[in-house]
This record gives C-alpha cells, structure tokens and sequence, in this order.
C-alpha cells in the first residue's frame, strides 16, 4: 500500500490506554488528506445525484411513459427508505470492525463498490423492477460509503480544525450534484454510458482515498460489546445524551428548510414568476446558490475554527436562510428569486461549516462514532422524504407558493430555537 499522505501515526496500546483509533485526535490534517476526502465524497455525491437528476427520469420515461411520474416516485421512494436503514448499520459495522487495514477503510471500498454494481445494473435495466433492485443497491452502497467517510472526520480531524473540513464536506455535495448534471448531459448523453461513468468515478474517489490515507485500526483484543445489546441501543437516547438530540433536531430542521425552499423552483418560475424559460432560469438560481454556498462555507468555517464558537454561526445562517424565505413568501418575482438564492446559498453554507463540527463534538462515545453519524445523516435523508409530502399540502391547500415557503421559513427558524439548547458546545 502506498505511504499514506498524512504520515503514520503511531500510538501505544495497553490495558490502561486508549487504542490510537478511539483517541480524540490532535494532530491537523494535510491538505493531501483533505482534498482527498474531497474528491471522494464528489464522487459519492456524483453517483447519487446525477442518476436523481436525469438518468432514473430518463430511464422512468423510457421504459414506462404513460406511468412516468409514477414509477420515478417509486424507484426513489423505496431507495430513500434503504438508504435510512444502510446509513447507520454499515456504520456500526465499521465501529466493530478490527481488520487489519482500518475500521471505515474496508467498508468504505465495498460500498463504493456495491454502488457501482447497482449502477451498472440500472445500466442494463430492462423494467421498472429491475430499476428498483439497481437504485437499492446504489443506496445501500453509497451511503455506506457516506457513513464510513463522514466518520473520518471525527477519526482523524481535531476540533479545531472540523469546521474548515465540514464546510468543505457541504461544498463537494452541491459540486458533486453539478458536475454530475454536466457529466450526464453534456459529457455523455447515452443512459448506459451515464451510468458507467458514474460507477467509474464513484470507485476511483473511494480506491484513492483509501489507498493515499491512514485508518488506525482497533487492537484485536480490544473489547466490544455484543451484537444483541448494540442493536437493542441502535439509536441514540435523548434522555441520557440531549446535546446530541438538540443538534440532531436542529440539523433535521435547518435540511428540510432547504429542501422546501430548494425541490420546487422548477416549478415556481413556471407557475408563480412565468418565467420565460424556467430550465435556464433555474440554471442561473443554483449557479448563484452554488457560488453563495462556497463563500459562505469557506469563510465561516475558517472564522468558526479560529474562534471556537460554532452556535452564534448557526444562528447567522438560520437568519439569513430565513430572509432568504421571507423574501419568496411576499414576492414572487424574478430579481426576489435571484436574491433569494444568494442568501439560501450563503446560509447553507455557513450552516454546513460548522454543522459537522458541531455533531462530532456531541457524539456520545468514540465506540459508536460511525453508527451515531448515521443516525446523524438520517437527518439529512429523512427531509428529502418529507418534502415532496409537506409540499404537496402547501401548495395544495395552505397558499400555494407563498404557503411553502413560509413552511421553509419556520422550519429554518425552529432549527435556530433547537440549536439554543445544546450546552457543551460554544
């Protein structure tokens, strides 16, 4: 294997000691170690979102178009749901794990690996049926990548450095979801060829990273608990670790904000701006949402780790994503959306900055770090499920537009109250 870009790091394993993989960490990450991790969660993010985006519509359309909508809904449906299951459980599974090559290093290459074989299945997809099988098994592997890869921040980062590294963790998911548009609709046009490219570049982030980075492994003789009493405990108990319920509640709230005030732009401009030409407005909104969210991410991060503060940050990006709402509540117009984008894209970013930081640093135990960000990572999966539900009734019934995005307003601004109640972190 080659030397690791980080260095080896060595540490002394007794009775008394804890092993070097469960220690808090203290020594900076390089930047090899961090543009690697970089480009590995691109390729996650890729390998998601362009199938969402345009191959699975594509593939619905052409395998059942008088039933479309429907079975696009259904194959994303039914992966969402693997995915809440996948996202802890391979976590908890590299907690325990004791090979010789690392705890997440192991998973992290069979996730990668099992997505890429449910890409490639959706490649040579000849139904609907078979579409949900390949989107299960892409769920299931890239989001035990996820949960292998987020744990590596609190393995190997040290709190001073984790809003730095947690704002560009939020950067490569919005980078991932464009380049993986241009990748499927201007690079490579074909749905065999999309898919492939995908499943290429999601296992090359993952044998990269794997291969130029260290994962200290757990001692072969360091005791863990049984199977039974950690699937009995697979959650995180809210009675006896609130910090972390806060911070859960408050990371729920500030995503489902963003997908309300994000899932339905399309249709916004169409129906409530009238748009002339809604696609390539909607190209310029997250083009300005994009460039906001870098800023915000990479300048919070650096000021939140300098000073050590993360909750007043959180309350900046609550604020601003909230105007940002309020904006599009009380005007529906062209130059209101293109504000609106600016300061969604602003404060999810400055949220994403030290929202990582801000989760590992109220995990309950070094033990269950990975099985713990998957219960973390549910709040970020869980709102894509709920979204599309919530905003069915907004504009069904609750004032359309305007209703929705006051819906994304208060859910922003509850994620603030939340936020508030976590005590042993600044």
């Amino acid at each position: 294997m080659t030397e690791p870009l980080d260095g080896p790091q060595t540490a002394e394993v007794t009775e008394a000691t804890v092993p070097a993989a469960l220690a808090e960490p203290t020594t900076r990450v390089r930047p090899g170690w961090t543009a690697l991790l970089f480009l590995a969660n691109i390729g996650l993010w890729l390998g998601i979102y362009a199938p969402i985006q345009v191959l699975l519509p594509e593939q619905a359309e052409l395998l059942d178009p008088a039933h479309k909508e429907v079975a696009f809904g259904v194959v994303t449906g039914v992966g969402a749901v693997v995915s809440l299951f996948a996202n802890p459980l391979v976590g908890l599974a590299s907690d325990r794990t004791k090979s010789r090559f690392g705890r997440r290093h192991p998973w992290t290459i069979a996730g990668a690996l099992a997505g890429a074989a449910g890409l490639a299945v959706l490649a040579l997809a000849p139904s609907v049926v078979v579409m949900i099988l390949g989107w299960c098994l892409v769920q299931a592997g890239l989001n035990g990548m996820l949960a292998t890869l987020t744990s590596t921040v609190p393995d190997r980062v040290p709190v001073e450095q984790r809003a730095h590294i947690g704002g560009l963790v939020g950067i490569s998911q919005m980078l991932g979801t464009v380049l993986g548009a241009v990748l499927v609709t201007v690079l490579i046009t074909g749905l065999t060829g999309g898919y492939l490219a995908c499943a290429l570049i999601v296992v090359a982030g993952a044998v990269l990273f794997v291969l130029r980075t260290p994962d200290l492994p757990l001692p072969r003789d360091w005791p863990l608990p049984r199977w039974r009493s950690v699937l009995a405990s697979a959650g995180v108990s809210p009675r006896k670790h609130p910090d972390f319920a806060w911070a859960w509640g408050c990371h729920f709230l500030i995503n489902l904000g963003n997908a309300l005030g994000t899932f339905y732009l399309l249709f916004f401009l169409t129906d409530a701006v009238h748009y002339p030409d809604p696609a390539s407005g909607l190209l310029i909104m997250m083009g300005l949402y994009g460039v906001a969210l870098v800023i915000g991410g990479l300048s919070v991060g650096r000021l939140s780790d300098s000073s050590g503060r993360r909750k007043p940050y959180v309350l900046f990006s609550v604020a601003v994503m909230a105007v940002a709402a309020l904006i599009l509540t009380v005007s529906q117009t062209w130059p209101a959306a293109l504000a609106a984008s600016v300061l969604l894209g602003l404060g999810f970013g400055a949220y994403w900055a030290v929202a990582l930081a801000i989760l590992t640093q109220v995990l309950p135990a070094a033990t269950d770090r990975a099985k713990d960000l998957g219960v973390v990572n549910i709040a970020n999966l869980l709102p894509q499920v709920i979204a599309p539900l919530v905003a069915t009734v907004m504009l069904a019934d609750f004032g359309g537009y305007p209703g929705l995005f006051a819906a994304a307003g208060v859910a922003t601004l509850a994620a603030g109250a939340f936020v508030l109640g976590v005590r042993s972190v600044r």
